[in-house]
């Protein structure tokens, strides 16, 4: 049997929901006997917070640790199986893919043994749920049944009466399964291209984006075959407007696809990775239009959701907090994100995830010490951030984050440092092809800011700089990751960069 890594087993178990630790304990009865080394080790690793491998080979072996020490790995892989096996079954019984599964296997048994009217009538139960929840691969599975059943039966009567129709429905099932993959593959190419850069500043940018849609497939939303094909244009469609910063239609699209999907409750019930995504966009795009009470709609909707997996349990999470500290970040309240944060670590904490802290994150921890003057925080965080596994994913803000190390810098005026980081940072936008015309003139201006010799110099300096922003290319696109103009604006004037966001926000909501 293999051997499994050393912490694989623990995280397995520390991840299960009382739930699943409950079915497993039930699963194994009859397995073992209560006294077992497999529930024994169990339960020590469900209730260890940090792996020990040496205490739970003392407790289990005892005296005999070391004569028994070659069994301990073939222990941990048998009860690695045995929970992955516990699992399945508890799947089986709890989501719809388990049931459509056992109905065919059950089919399958039937069918073997000669019961061909139970086989008929768990066919039709089945068919009644895949047609409900538009599940084309598993129609297809069905409607191959039902001809092979009434062939085996030799029932030539059935096959006069339904074979036209069997046919119908099966060129069907494939016409809408072959058109919503079409919408899936477009909508992962747009996601993959906009995760890597969100707002890309190429010249060429909306014709590199728009022939991404297929116009055979996105002229109108008619054209979607199925609920599900039409959710998959809806959420593409609102990707590719935000791409484009078609703030309008970002909107309106947000809108369509959450009442869209709203109105179907099967389908949240069964799958609410979709809505999460969806809701999170919507508010966003809430956001950008200064429609601030939708947003909070929105955000209580999210906090009320109640997961299905462990996967929606982390992303209602990520994207609650993601959302919340976005409407701080508009509304210039950062002392209350700094409590919003506080929540937030705790939470993450009993969620138990090594993959919580996701880059996102420690970019708006960033962001939320930095309105609050806390320069050393928010430069702990971006250098976090910096630290990371590098990848192709979000290259923009990969970049920004050097522009903001500059910044930081100057703030707390480690002006022999910023010397040699403005050179790096120079270079490094260099090779990735992105020192654009915003980047270049803001690392010329801390240049001149660092030969500044006094604050009135710095000023005129700053004040030359901001004259010239509104004909500076990618100047809004920025400003809805970091809000530079704010800090130029906090220099000139002397005020905290936390007092100018709410000023703007103040002016906003009042119009």
């Amino acid at each position: 049997m293999a051997k499994i890594p050393s912490d694989k087993l623990h995280k397995l178990i520390r991840a299960l929901t009382p739930a699943e630790r409950r079915y497993f304990k039930i699963f194994i009865r009859g397995k073992t006997d209560r006294a077992s080394k497999y529930l024994h080790m169990f339960e020590m690793l469900a209730n260890m917070d940090v792996y020990d491998s040496n205490k739970v080979r003392k407790v289990i072996y005892g005296e005999k640790q070391e004569e028994d020490s070659k069994k301990y790995p073939e222990l941990k892989a048998y009860l690695y199986d045995l929970i992955l096996k516990a699992l399945q079954s508890f799947d089986e019984q709890h989501s719809l893919e388990g049931k459509m599964t056992n109905w065919l296997r059950a089919v399958s048994s039937l069918f073997k043994r000669g019961h061909y009217p139970d086989c008929e009538t768990l066919l039709l139960k089945a068919q009644r749920t895949a047609d409900q929840y538009e599940l084309f691969s598993w129609q297809l599975d069905i409607l191959r049944w039902l001809r092979h059943l009434a062939y085996t039966r030799m029932d030539v009567q059935y096959l006069h009466d339904n074979l036209d129709l069997l046919d119908q429905k099966e060129e069907k099932a494939m016409e809408q399964m072959s058109n919503l993959q079409q919408y899936r593959k477009t909508f992962f190419r747009m996601y993959t291209l906009i995760r890597k850069d969100a707002f890309q500043r190429d010249a060429n940018r909306v014709d590199i984006l728009k022939k991404m849609l297929p116009g055979h497939l996105f002229d109108t939303p008619d054209q979607a075959k199925s609920i599900r094909a039409t959710i998959m244009y809806y959420r593409t469609i609102n990707l590719y407007y935000y791409a484009i910063q078609d703030i309008d239609n970002f909107y309106e699209s947000g809108q369509k696809l959450i009442q869209l999907i709203e109105n179907q409750l099967f389908f949240l019930e069964e799958n609410q990775s979709e809505y999460i995504s969806s809701l999170s966009n919507l508010i966003l795009a809430c956001g950008l239009q200064n429609r601030y009470d939708e947003v909070r709609i929105c955000l209580k909707k999210l906090r009320a959701l109640t997961p299905k997996t462990e996967d929606d349990r982390q992303k209602i999470h990520r994207q609650y907090y993601s959302s919340m500290f976005l409407l701080c970040q508009f509304s210039g309240e950062f002392e209350m994100a700094q409590q919003e944060l506080a929540r937030c670590k705790e939470e993450a904490e009993i969620l138990r995830s090594r993959n919580y802290e996701t880059s996102s994150f420690y970019f708006q921890y960033f962001y939320m010490s930095f309105g609050c003057d806390q320069f050393e925080d928010a430069l702990h965080y971006l250098n976090e951030w910096l630290s990371q596994p590098r990848s192709v994913e979000r290259e923009d803000l990969q970049s920004l984050a050097r522009i903001l190390s500059l910044i930081l810098h100057y703030e707390l005026n480690n002006l022999l440092l910023l010397d040699s980081l403005i050179r790096s940072t120079r270079r490094f936008l260099k090779q990735k092809n992105r020192l654009y015309d915003l980047e270049k003139q803001f690392i010329h201006l801390m240049g001149d800011l660092m030969k500044a010799p006094g604050t009135e110099d710095k000023k005129k300096i700053i004040r030359e700089f901001e004259a010239h922003w509104d004909q500076i290319p990618g100047t809004q696109a920025l400003t809805q990751i970091f809000d530079l103009k704010s800090w130029i604006d906090a220099k000139i004037s002397e005020k905290s960069f936390g007092a100018i966001v709410r000023e703007k926000w103040e002016k906003r909501i009042k119009k």
